[in-house]
């Protein structure tokens, strides 16, 4: 297949990210969003100003395109199925389907043998009541379906938190609720998958979040080579069970005796691997328009170790500072209005390489 034009559901700042990416590899790229003059628009070669799951639009999509790929995990599977059915979409419609819902998703990776926090179904105010006594009281409460950033969550830290309505606050949705894990710190793995199965993996990034969005990623993490060389497995395991091809997140609890927990997944770039245009030749960005192109994927070494840092709000006031910086990488994202939560843009700041990679 000779691909010259790539598909992009979503026009945030990742679907930005990655049509730039495939400009610099002489690829077009369309979006498909309801927002006109979203972020991937103001640099992509088109823009089809729809809701995702609009069939008209889906249609001229696949006519448009030689691939589909998308920027974000809440396109509807029904939307993602249809294209299939005249064009490649990548990652799979499967790899949606496993993540949209973490009760699904949390199934599916203890399916391939990786541990997850404990975790109940949560379908009604008793169902809750029963998970908290099973959980000592203690647990975290997230909607099954779009929450992110840490938005549709409830935490319970004791039995003295009331459970009262808490099932009713967050919309009578379906919900899961997980266990605490006593953990050390928390990483990300950024791997890719070719269409011939070649898996390539960034370097695990060590997260640090602030009201539930992540704050910085710093590379290297703090971690043995033994569990980074356990992040690399799972990653690998994750991607050959999806029949994966493109860029995946997968983020991990690094427990005191090294091993790891695995906490979610994203299939799709993802917000901890922005180091990646900083401190590699190849980007996780770039590295997902090879995969779903069938080009050969690029190099994943680092030649530097960095820290990125999310502008968050107001954080984007502090720009004139971070542009004197001689050592940092600026990158905005096209967005005119800050607001509180709403990401801005990042930087990544660039050290001498201090170890080897594991």
């Amino acid at each position: 297949m000779t691909v010259t034009t790539i598909g992009i559901i979503g026009g945030g700042q990742l679907g930005r990210m990655m049509a730039m990416a495939a400009a610099r590899l002489n690829f077009r790229t369309i979006v498909l969003e309801p927002q006109v003059d979203c972020p991937a628009a103001q640099v992509a070669n088109g823009q089809i100003v729809a809701a995702y799951d609009d069939p008209a639009a889906l249609a001229e999509l696949a006519g448009a395109c030689d691939v589909v790929t998308y920027e974000f995990e809440n396109v509807p599977v029904s939307a993602a199925q249809a294209l299939a059915g005249s064009i490649p979409v990548y990652p799979p419609p499967m790899a949606l389907e496993a993540a949209q819902d973490r009760l699904v998703e949390k199934r599916f990776i203890n399916g391939c043998g990786i541990p997850t926090a404990d975790f109940r179904a949560v379908d009604s105010q008793s169902d809750l009541e029963a998970a908290l006594r099973d959980f000592g009281g203690q647990g975290v409460l997230k909607t099954r379906r779009l929450g992110y950033d840490g938005k549709g969550q409830k935490v319970f830290r004791s039995g003295a938190d009331s459970a009262d309505g808490a099932y009713a606050a967050l919309g009578g949705v379906p919900l899961i609720l997980e266990s605490f894990v006593s953990f050390e710190r928390e990483i990300s793995i950024i791997a890719a998958r070719a269409t011939d199965g070649i898996v390539v993996c960034f370097d695990p990034a060590e997260n640090i979040h602030r009201n539930g969005i992540l704050h910085t990623s710093t590379v290297p993490a703090s971690i043995t080579d033994a569990t980074a060389v356990a992040a690399r497995g799972a990653a690998e395991t994750i991607l050959a069970a999806l029949d994966y091809v493109g860029v995946i997140g997968i983020e991990f609890f690094v427990l005191p005796d090294g091993s790891l927990i695995a906490n979610e997944m994203a299939p799709r770039v993802h917000n901890s691997g922005h180091w990646t245009e900083a401190a590699c030749v190849v980007s996780q960005f770039e590295q997902h328009i090879r995969a779903v192109a069938g080009m050969p994927l690029g190099n994943a070494d680092r030649h530097s170790d960095c820290v990125m840092q999310n502008l968050v709000g107001d954080d984007i006031l502090a720009l004139p500072d971070w542009l004197r910086r001689r050592d940092t990488l600026v990158h905005l994202y096209g967005k005119t209005e800050s607001r509180p939560g709403r990401k801005m843009g990042h930087v990544t700041t660039l050290t001498a390489k201090s170890s080897v990679s594991p």
